[in-house]
């Protein structure tokens, strides 16, 4: 009998101590920490798409929490009853809000915003406000997925007038055009730096001949600057008083009373001189003929 009864006893102990473990393991796999001591709230949302058991509540980004329940409200249709379990240490200010937030993934979680402690805090088992906030998949259902639709449209339309625009037969001549275009111009570019090439030594030349022209530039310019420098005043008074003795020097020859006025105006004088001229010619002449005549020697 009393074999018996160890065996039942034994056999209870292994039992509950079996439950215990899968209740353990079952909240260990939610997350659930049931050793860990935790406070409960409750909150409301409108929309709690992709929310479930055991997602996690983030306050500032750190996890301090879990969704511990979800169910519909019956009695107030359009809400989701959400009870959240929160670390023990954890105070919610009065005025603090509970959003859900959905990743491109479709997983959510709740964030804690923090209100002012100032007001107070909420009392476990309180109703914190709740925002239904639609996540990334939402934002891009009613914000992005209208404009991609009308971009698709334009880009419809844009594809149909380059489809257009690319059977259309001018483009083909025009584009051929182009071509002829390019060949020209290289041809032309071809010819250009032919001229240069050709070009280039009388370049050369003309630089020689601007240095020339440099120098006598320069030249120029001291001989400017030395005619600056000289007393222009006195040179011309200088040859002012050349000019003032030549006129009177040259009304002093036609004056009747110079000898040279005379010989230019009286012909007598001239006609003398020359009857003179003459005399002296015969002369001579005859002291060549008849030189005894004229010299006489005497010898002792």
């Amino acid at each position: 009998m009393k074999s018996i009864l160890r065996k039942e006893v034994l056999i209870g102990i292994v039992v509950i101590v079996t439950l215990v473990l899968l209740i353990f393991g079952i909240n260990f796999l939610k997350g659930i920490n049931i050793f860990k001591a935790t406070n409960y709230y409750n909150t409301v949302f409108t929309d709690a798409e992709g929310l479930a058991q055991s997602s996690p509540v983030t306050l500032n980004g750190f996890k301090v929490g879990i969704v511990r329940e979800i169910g519909y409200d019956y009695a107030h249709p359009g809400q989701v009853l959400v009870e959240l379990s929160l670390d023990k240490e954890l105070r919610l200010p009065q005025g603090s809000t509970a959003t859900v937030n959905t990743d491109i993934l479709g997983t959510a979680s709740v964030i804690l915003h923090l209100g002012n402690a100032a007001e107070g805090f909420y009392a476990v088992g309180d109703t914190i406000p709740g925002i239904s906030k639609g996540g990334l998949m939402t934002t891009i259902s009613q914000e992005v997925m209208p404009n991609v639709r009308q971009m698709m449209g334009k880009i419809d339309s844009l594809v149909s007038s380059l489809n257009a625009l690319a059977s259309n037969p001018g483009l083909h001549a025009a584009a051929t055009r182009m071509d002829e275009i390019t060949l020209e111009a290289t041809q032309m570019l071809k010819e250009v730096n032919a001229i240069l090439k050709s070009v280039r030594p009388a370049v050369g030349k003309f630089n020689g001949i601007a240095q020339n022209v440099d120098t006598i530039a320069g030249n120029l310019a001291t001989v400017s600057g030395q005619l600056s420098n000289a007393n222009i005043d006195q040179l011309v008074a200088r040859l002012q008083t050349t000019a003032d003795n030549l006129a009177s020097l040259t009304a002093k020859l036609n004056s009747d009373d110079s000898t040279i006025g005379l010989l230019s105006k009286d012909p007598s004088l001239y006609n003398n001189l020359n009857s003179a001229a003459a005399s002296l010619d015969s002369l001579l002449v005859d002291v060549k003929a008849n030189p005894k005549r004229y010299i006489h020697i005497k010898v002792f």
